[in-house]
Formats: C-alpha cells, structure tokens, sequence
C-alpha cells in the first residue's frame, strides 16, 4: 500500500496510504476490511483434534492390557468373551473421548471468552470494540496498562513509554514520538514512531493508525516461527496422578497374589491371567486425573456464568482455600457508575442533580437553582475538569456510557450539565502537553493552548496534594493568595463531604508564560504555584448485594478486607455501610504503612480490615505480610501497578471491565462484572467443585478396593471365582464411571459458606476418607462373598456368580447415594436433587437387570434369572452400606461436634 516503510512517513501520509482519516473509517468500510484481512488474532497452535484424542485412547495402559486379555481369550478359543472384552475397550474408549473432548472444548471455550477491548473512532465517534475487529486503517486509543492490540503508526502521544523488550530485549520502556524518521532501515527497537502488537504501554497515552493486523504483524511473524502449549495439568491432577501409580503398584502386588494362588488351588492358568488382567484394569483408578479436568473444565464454565472468568485451571482448587479477600472499593463494592453529587467553589457547596452519565440535572446552593452561564467561578471549575481528562460519553441505544475512566466520565456529566462539552472546549483549548496520572503524585496535568496563544496546565487530582502545591484561590473573578484561613474551610468542607462517603477530586490551574518541552525532565513544575479551582464530591452507590457478600464472607471464615486510594473518613463510612469493619479490627493509611517494617506490619495485619490512601504498590507488601501469617490471599486490581501484587497473591482478580490488560494478564481470575460478590461465588463455586472431587474419589477408590478383596476374600476361603474377567471389566466401565462422573456434578452442600476454608496443604484423603475407603471396601467384599458362599451351597456356580455380580453393582448404587454429601444425610439434602445422578443410577440398574434377565446378554456375561428372593437377599445386603455410611455421618457430626 506504500512505497516508504511506515516509521518514514508522517502521520498524514499514512493515512492517505491506508485510505483512512483522523476520524477513522466509515462502519461499512470496517466490515469490507475486516472480511478482507479477517480477524486480527494470532493463529494459535491447534488443540487436540477429535482424531487425536480418539486415537490416544487406544495407547492407554489399561487399554493396551484389554486388548492383550483379548488376543489371550481369542487365542484359548474363548470367542465370545474375546468380543465382549473388545465391545469394552470400544466403549471405555468411546467414554474416555467424551471426557476428554468435552474437557477441551470447555477450556478451549474458556479462552475465547477472553478477549480484549480496545477503544477505535470511526465516523468522527468513539466506540468501544473486540480487538479482534481492528482492521488496518483504524483510529485506536492507547493508554497505560494496555497490550498494544495491533501494529501502528503513532498519530499522538502524550508522555508514551511502551515495554518492548518481548521484541528489543531493552529492560527499560521505549519513549514513543509521532514525528517520521528520515531512516530507511531502522530496527524495531528504533522505530519511535510505531507501536507493536503484544507490547504493553507502561505511562502516557496515545492514539495510532493500526497498519498491520493478526498474523501480519511483528507478533504474528514470530508466533508462526514458534507456538507453545499451555500445560493444563493441576497441582491436583499431579497428586492424583502420583496416587494413581502408587494404588496401581500395590493393585499388581495384589493382583499377582491372587493369580498365583488361584493357580496354586487348581484354577486354569488361562482363567486366572484373564481375572488377574481384569483385575488390575478394574483396580487402577486411570480415569480419576481425566474426570478432575472435566470437572474443574465444567466448573469453570460454571463460573463464567456467575461472571467470573478463571484464566489458569489450578485457581480453581486454590478458592476453596483463600482466608482473606482484599479488595478495592470503586467498582468491586460500589457500582463504579460515579456521579457528582456535590462541588465546592467560590467558597460555597453546591449540589448537583442526576444520576449516572446521562448530562441531565441542575446545580444548586440551599433550595436556589444556579445558572452556571452567570457563574464564572463554577465554568472555570467545570472546564479544567472536563480538558483534564480522557475519557468520553457516548451515547448508543439511548444509553449514556463513557469510554475511558468513570470519574472523569462523572466530571464530563457534571460540565455537560452545564452545557459545556468536551469536543467543543478541546477544539478551543488545542491540547499541547500532559503529565499523565500517577500513583505517586496522585495528580494529572493537561498543557493547553487556547486560540489567543494563551497557554494554561489544568491540574486535577488528590485535595491534599494539589493544595501542597497550590499559592493561589478564585475569589469570584480574581485570584486570590490562598491563606490558612482558605485552607482550613476547604479542610472543613473536605471532612464534611467525605463523613458523607463521598469521593473527593480537586481542580487547579495556572497560567504559563511559553509552551513547555513535554521532554523536560523538569516538566513537573508545572505543576507548581497552582491556582486551586475547587472540589468535586462524587458518589459511586453502593451495590446492592456488597453487604450480603461481605456477611457470607464473613459466614465461611473468609476475611474482607478493604483497600483503598480513598480518604481514612470516606474508607470508614463505606466499610461501615457493608459491614467490613468489626469490633477490634483497625485502620491503616498508606502513610503509616510506608513507614511499617515487613517485620513490623506482619503482627497487625491480622487486625486491620482497612487500609486507606494506599498506593498501588503498598498491596505487595500488604499481602506477603498475610502470606507470612499463612493466609491464602485474594487480592484485587486493575492497573499496571497492581500487577506485582496480583502475582503475589494466591488468586489474582482483575477486574474485567475496568482493569487494564496488564492487570488481567498478571491474575488468575478475571471478574467479568467487576462485583465483589462474584468474587465469593467464585470461592463458593471453588468449594462445591472440591467437595465434588472428594466425593467421585471416594466413590471410585472403595468400588475398586471392593472388587479386589472380593476375589481375595474368595481364595482365601477356598471358594470358587465370584467375578469372571467380563464381569469385572463391566463393573470397572458401567458401574464406576457413569455414577462417578454425576458425582461431580451435585449441588453445593448447605454448609459449603459456612464452614471453615480448607488448609491448602491438607491431603484429598483427609477428614475419615482414606479410612472410608478402606472400610466400605471390606464391608462390599465381605458382604459379597458371603451371599455367594450361600449360593454356592445351594445353586450352581453361574447363578452364584449372577448373585455376586449383582450385589457389587447395588453395593455401588447404595454406596454413591449415601456419600452425595459428607454431613448430611440423604433425606435432608433430597432424592431428587441431583438428576444427573439419579440418571446415571437408574441407566446402570437397568442395564444390569438386562445382563441378568435377557438370554443374549446372558450368554455374553454367563448369568443367569433370579428369583425374587434372591433379589430381595442381594438388595438387603448391599444396602448395609448405605446405613453403615448414613451412621458414619450420625457418628462424626455427634463426636466432633458437627451438623446433626
């Protein structure tokens, strides 16, 4: 499209080169780009394909062994059980696919949830939009804590410092200008005049030409040199994993003993090879690390319909762990809908009427509406609010938003009440300088140029910090010097509007003699000598279910505690509106935590539930101070500077609507509605998804330990095989695995936010589980080779088998229906509340009545018809378990104090 490289040509000559202009492209001719050049994203390395993951299936260990027991069987001459053993390893494949393929969709759907907005003009307006929509030719804004979304040549920049060492290997942040380079080969890292797709803007802001888009750009010709993979496996699933193959040896050394000794008391070596390899299928639990991805795959797309997006798989486990959450206030507690609701000007507190960013309200001093066109002292106020700022309203679907910070959007409001618009005073004030915000300063400054040559810096920022650096007041039309006697009204009036929970926001000005070098290193004395203008009061409501979340916090031993930029008194009245602060717990401001040695503020951190006039930095030393207490933290941000924190923290939270890319990328969890109340959903979905594991292993662990000290139990007591080698491997593919993944599926216990958090360290077989499985596996291998010992005195050893057979299968279905819950007993928490289970349950003991009473099927797993009393004699022994786990329950909540 052109003939110089970009960084060579002027930001005028780029346009006319991609056909585009300063008020970018025309809706219909982004769509025509758009399927041109197609979706500006990286073409990632393919997941797994369906072919794949049905293939691997078949190099499975377990499966491997089948298909041996199947060549064993046809070898033998033992054709049927030769197709039955393949009609298994057809249909254990086929349910390990659909775990496997269902748990990466899930995830894969979990990332493409994840996609960036970025904020472009077209047809003169702002709009917010996917950055995968860009095309080249777009108008895009950039500003810090941002991932740059494309490649672009700069148009402005104010004060820009982009991080490209991804590229440059530079450590430091690239100084970024607009002016063309008079070079023709010049290397990335030179390239002053361009932004690159994937690098993050560290200070300023600015506003581009998007040229290259997707797998054209800088990133995209690396990411086809090179793509990785993401490895999914959780600290649980490796725990499992290790678990595996430790029962798994111990299964063998097992298995091996009854071969050996089934050998030893007459039994054909080719019987016994067939059970001892059925055995060890049906003993080693291969399929728990796969149902733990599916369930945690499935819980996490749960949880994106409670708004809260997990980014990395293993923050699930950690939620049902975390002992603090810490907060910020503007947005996550409140609705982060700011409006000005009182301004302090002149020496006199004004109201100000309307709600949210619609510019609908007037302004008044007692009951006296004011005219603002005859008040000059409130216009000037007004107009350094609006010139100082970013941020845009924009009106879509007759709805006002703004586009960019909400406080300088309620500022936008309150002048836009007074008819003064920020498009209109920009074309009179041309912008020629800034001095972006930060968390230092507290401040911001904008350098302007009005159509006189006149040259003036509006300053906008902390009350305490601008009036440090403020000489001078308005005073009606004049300047006045600022005396003590200004500052202490101004104190009193600023104690008065924060008692009330208002955030406070002071404007000054001043007048320049000539246009500053915005290189200067000493372009901060601007910010000096300042002429105070007034104060903004604004209120950000509360949400409506912040005090609720914060009281369940509180129910499931979870500690709220409250960060914030905001003044002590504002901090306490908000805390004091939701119940956040509690009787002996303190508050701190970051100026005496600035002061606080990690060794001095590890003691107290225990007891302060607010923290005040904080800076994005103090949260680091805020939570490894917890940390070293040995909470498990989660902590809240949005900005670059929060990103050091959200990575010391054991969950990090982003905010997804106001959180800068930086932030999101730096955290384990993304709030989609930035509400602190999903935030306890999220721990709440975390609990229930953990119990939910401790239940399928549970289940899993005893069925397999039955069905081993089943055939041990029968050789040791001189009995016939109980189990033939296709009965077994049915009860390992049916019976285990349809119940068992249902299990992670039931709903949350009742007290699931109103127990204590799980120490992090605590084994998955804590709490009586290991002992259960051990125990429920001796009272079904017992209880099962009992019944067949009586039918084997009394009936022949096919109907003595079907006996057996059967009895595992309800010893199973009596089994997971008592453990849905840990505490609570099946009557209290409902028959019917897991459908998915009680499915599952009702397929499985339909199919097994089919095995024993129809003819085909009898043949494959050689059963035979009972009667009716065998029936009953199989159900009534079976369902011993049921009550044995029903008093276990009655026992543990009566001696330890539990729910009863």
């Amino acid at each position: 499209m052109n003939e110089k490289p970009w960084h060579q040509l002027t930001a005028a000559q780029t346009l006319t080169a991609l056909e585009s202009a300063p008020e970018g492209l025309s809706h219909a001719e982004a769509a025509r780009r758009l399927s041109d050049y197609g979706q500006n994203i990286l073409k990632e390395t393919e997941g797994k394909s369906p072919w794949s993951i049905l293939l691997r299936q078949f190099t499975d260990v377990m499966i491997v062994i089948l298909l041996a027991a199947a060549a064993i069987s046809w070898w033998i001459g033992e054709l049927t059980d030769t197709a039955m053993i393949l009609v298994i390893v057809i249909l254990n494949a086929a349910l390990g696919f659909s775990q496997e393929y269902r748990a990466e969709r899930a995830l894969s759907a979990l990332k493409k949830l994840e996609q960036p907005q970025v904020v472009v003009r077209r047809e003169g307006a702002y709009l917010q939009i996917p950055s995968r929509n860009l095309v080249p030719g777009d108008i895009v804004a950039v500003e810090a804590g941002q991932k740059v979304p494309a490649d672009g040549r700069l148009i402005e920049t104010a004060q820009l410092k982009v991080d490209e060492s991804q590229f440059t290997g530079e450590s430091l942040p690239a100084g970024k200008t607009s002016p063309p380079i008079d070079r023709e080969e010049v290397p990335l890292g030179d390239q002053t005049n361009r932004i690159f797709m994937g690098t993050t803007v560290m200070t300023g802001h600015g506003s581009a030409v998007v040229t290259e888009t997707g797998m054209r750009t800088e990133l995209g010709k690396i990411a086809s040199l090179l793509q990785t993979v993401e490895d999914r496996k959780t600290p649980l699933q490796r725990r499992l994993a290790t678990l595996g193959k430790r029962l798994a040896a111990a299964a063998l050394i097992v298995t091996a003993v009854i071969f050996v000794a089934g050998l030893l008391r007459g039994e054909t070596i080719e019987t016994m090879l067939l059970t001892a390899i059925s055995l060890a299928v049906a003993a080693i639990p291969e399929g728990l690390p796969a149902m733990v991805t599916i369930v945690l795959a499935l819980g996490a797309q749960r949880m994106v319909r409670r708004n809260a997006l997990i980014r990395k798989l293993p923050a699930v486990e950690t939620l049902g762990s975390v002992t603090t959450i810490c907060t910020d206030k503007t947005g996550t507690l409140t609705q982060n809908v700011m409006s000005v609701e009182a301004i302090y000007v002149d020496g006199r507190r004004l109201r100000v009427t309307g709600h949210g960013y619609r510019p609908e309200g007037a302004f008044y001093r007692n009951e006296d509406r004011l005219d603002p066109a005859t008040d000059p002292p409130l216009r000037r106020l007004l107009r350094a609010a609006v010139l100082c700022s970013n941020a845009h309203l924009d009106l879509r679907d007759d709805k006002w938003t703004v586009l960019g910070d909400p406080t300088e959007g309620a500022l936008l409001t309150a002048a836009a009440k007074a008819d003064l618009r920020k498009e209109p005073l920009e074309r009179e004030y041309t912008r020629i300088g800034e001095i972006p915000f930060d968390s230092t300063r507290k401040m911001m400054t904008t350098i302007h140029q009005d159509r006189e040559g006149k040259i003036r810096a509006f300053t906008k920022g902390g009350l305490e910090e601008l009036l440090r650096r403020s000489s001078l007041i308005v005073q009606g039309e004049e300047e006045v010097p600022l005396t003590d006697h200004h500052r202490e009204e101004i104190a009193r009036m600023h104690r008065e509007l924060a008692g009330a929970g208002l955030r406070l926001l002071a404007c000054g000005m001043r007048r320049l003699e000539n246009r500053p070098d915005t290189d200067d290193p000493a372009l901060g004395r601007v910010e000096e000598e300042l002429t105070f203008l007034g104060l903004f009061g604004m209120i950000d409501p509360l949400r409506p279910e912040a005090a609720e979340a914060v009281h369940r916090c509180r129910a499931a031993g979870i500690r709220p505690v409250l960060i914030t930029g905001d003044h002590r008194i504002t901090a306490e009245a908000i805390a004091a509106q939701i119940g956040m602060k509690e009787a002996g717990e303190q508050v701190l401001t970051g100026e005496e935590l600035a002061r606080l040695s990690p060794e001095a503020l590890e003691p107290m951190v225990g007891k302060i539930s607010i923290y005040a006039r904080v800076a994005p930095e103090h949260k680091v030393k805020i939570v490894e101070a917890l940390k070293r207490r040995g909470e498990i933290v989660a902590m809240t941000g949005d900005g670059v500077n929060d990103a050091p924190a959200l990575r010391a923290a054991d969950i990090g939270v982003a905010m997804g609507r106001s959180g800068t890319d930086v932030a999101r990328e730096a955290s384990e969890m993304v709030l989609l509605d930035d509400n602190f109340a999903t935030i306890v959903s999220a721990v709440e979905e975390g609990r229930i998804i953990y119990d939910n594991i401790r239940k399928f292993t549970r289940y899993i662990l005893s069925t397999n330990s039955g069905e081993i000290l089943i055939m041990l139990f029968a050789i040791l007591f001189a009995l016939p095989l109980p189990l033939l080698p296709i009965q077994i491997l049915w009860t390992n593919l049916v019976t285990d695995g349809l119940p068992a993944l249902a299990l992670g599926l039931e709903p949350p216990e009742r007290d699931v936010m109103r127990r204590a958090p799980r120490p992090p360290e605590e084994s998955l077989f804590a709490g009586g589980l290991g002992l259960h499985i051990v125990w429920v596996g001796l009272l079904m291998g017992l209880g099962t080779v009992a019944l067949f010992a009586w039918a084997v005195q009394t009936r022949d050893h096919a109907h003595a088998r079907t006996i057996a057979f059967l009895t595992l299968m309800l010893f199973q279905m009596f089994h997971v229906l008592a453990i849905r819950s840990e505490r609570d007993p099946l009557w209290r928490i409902g028959f019917f509340s897991n459908p998915h289970l009680l499915g599952a349950a009702v397929l499985t003991l339909s199919l097994q009545l089919a095995i024993t009473y129809l003819p085909p099927l009898q043949e494959l797993f050689k059963t035979t018809a009972l009667t009716g009393g065998e029936l009953l004699a199989c159900v009534g022994v079976a369902s011993t378990v049921y009550f044995a786990v029903e008093g276990e329950k009655w026992l543990r909540a009566h001696t330890r104090g539990g729910n009863k």
